[in-house]
């Protein structure tokens, strides 16, 4: 149920827009922002898709209704001076419609350069996994993933089957720099086969965390 006491805090501005921050609700990533009207926002609430009103068609706009990339809604929230929303959604393929994850995918270098942290293994599989999936989405002439998607899952299995035996092969060997190499091709590869047949990582973390439990309630 909507609170409409909430929904009348929100300040819109004088054309009866306010901006909306769309953040992916695994990782935090920021991955568009738009702008609602109350409508958008109602639908956006009651519906747990995201609606915006596109300042440039003058209309309602459900993200994904053309790409298939929808944002199904977790959770929305008003910031402290009521004239922003946030909405952490689960996004459906690639948010942009360059095929990126995000829209804010251009980097722009600091006067000071400073160092950064590394990302973790897992962002970083995530990251690769939703520019796989951009790929998919929107074909890139060249592209090595389109290649392989095009050949379909027979030609993807055998490819992942080579680097299968390649990173037995390093690990027989004991060089740390050539197992690191072949098991991030073995990852790469693990990540266009999902890709290709319709499998998430949040389908095999949630397949993980089952036989987690599974396993907890065995030992208890």
């Amino acid at each position: 149920m909507i609170d409409p006491e909430v929904l009348r805090q929100i300040r819109y501005d004088d054309r009866g827009l306010v901006p909306a921050i769309v953040q992916d609700a695994a990782d935090g990533m920021v991955l568009m922002l738009g702008y609602m009207n109350a409508e958008s926002l109602e639908r956006t609430l009651s519906t747990g898709d995201v609606w915006f009103w596109s300042r440039s068609r003058s209309e309602l706009w459900h993200k994904g209704a053309t790409s298939g990339n929808y944002l199904r809604v977790v959770e929305a929230r008003l910031d402290c001076d009521s004239d922003t929303v946030l909405v952490r959604a689960i996004p459906e393929g690639p948010t942009c419609h360059t095929g990126n994850r995000s829209c804010f995918s251009t980097v722009l270098p600091p006067a000071v350069a400073r160092d950064e942290p590394a990302p973790s293994g897992a962002s970083t599989l995530s990251h690769l996994f939703s520019t796989i999936e951009g790929r998919r989405a929107v074909p890139e002439q060249g592209s090595y993933t389109n290649h392989l998607l095009s050949q379909g899952v027979d030609r993807i299995g055998r490819k992942l089957g080579e680097e299968t035996a390649e990173v037995i092969i390093a690990a027989k060997n004991g060089k740390p720099q050539e197992i690191r190499a072949e098991v991030a091709d073995l990852l790469y590869h693990t990540l266009v086969l999902l890709s290709a047949t319709g499998v998430s990582l949040d389908d095999v973390g949630a397949e993980l965390r089952a036989r987690e439990g599974a396993a907890r309630r065995h030992k208890d």
